[in-house]
């Protein structure tokens, strides 16, 4: 999955991916994380999501990562805010406010750029990739995370052979695995959604259920 395929999505403004609402799992469950205020919080393919808002407005400072400048702009716009720009090898950073939103590939980023990220909330990043690409995202992303940071992780599970992703199905048993090399997860929550998405029942999905899982990273061995 190229990284044209994103851009023309949101060129055509075919984003479904894009919620309305700030996510109610965000909202149940970012709390029990007990992070402070300031704490730094990294969102991967970010979007435009109004959970960035929403957790700016409990204090956090928001780096963002997104491949679509179009989706940037329009994030900066809807929020009322005129961005600095600069460059640097991670792509360009718009800077207004608690936001920093790096247009480039979260791939590319590393531990100098994450370095004081005290968590990750990730609702429609792992679940955006095929397998190849959520093996190679914890590998870069995710293992650049410094250690002690917390996140939540949502996903979605449905019988991957009845709809194509994405969004992609990633079960249990897959969340257990990729994150197993460093991370600590706790389940949480799982709910079963699908009527309250009309457009999986109209693909011909006969279950689709989102989870919720707690994060932290280890303190690697020495």
């Amino acid at each position: 999955m190229e990284a044209g395929f994103w851009q023309q999505r949101w060129r055509d403004n075919q984003i479904g991916f894009h919620q309305a609402r700030v996510s109610p799992l965000l909202e149940q469950h970012w709390d029990a994380l007990s992070l402070p205020p300031d704490s730094r919080v990294f969102v991967p393919l970010c979007g435009k999501t109004l959970d960035m808002p929403w957790l700016a407005a409990r204090g956090h400072r928001i780096l963002g990562v997104e491949l679509s400048e179009l989706a940037v702009r329009q994030f900066f716009d809807e929020n009322g805010l005129s961005p600095a720009t600069h460059a640097s090898r991670y792509g360009t950073h718009y800077v207004a406010g608690p936001y920093e939103l790096i247009c480039g590939d979260a791939f590319a980023l590393d531990t100098e750029v994450l370095a004081d990220c005290a968590a990750v909330h990730d609702r429609a990043a792992l679940i955006a990739l095929p397998a190849d690409l959520r093996r190679r995202y914890l590998a870069t992303s995710y293992a650049s995370l410094p250690a002690g940071c917390r996140g939540l992780l949502i996903t979605l599970e449905y019988p991957q052979h009845e709809k194509a992703g994405p969004p992609f199905s990633v079960d249990d048993t897959e969340v257990r695995a990729l994150f197993a090399d460093g991370w600590t997860i706790e389940p949480i929550e799982r709910r079963d959604i699908l009527a309250q998405e009309p457009s999986f029942a109209a693909a011909g999905v006969t279950a689709l259920h989102t989870a919720a899982y707690r994060l932290r990273r280890n303190t690697p061995a020495t």
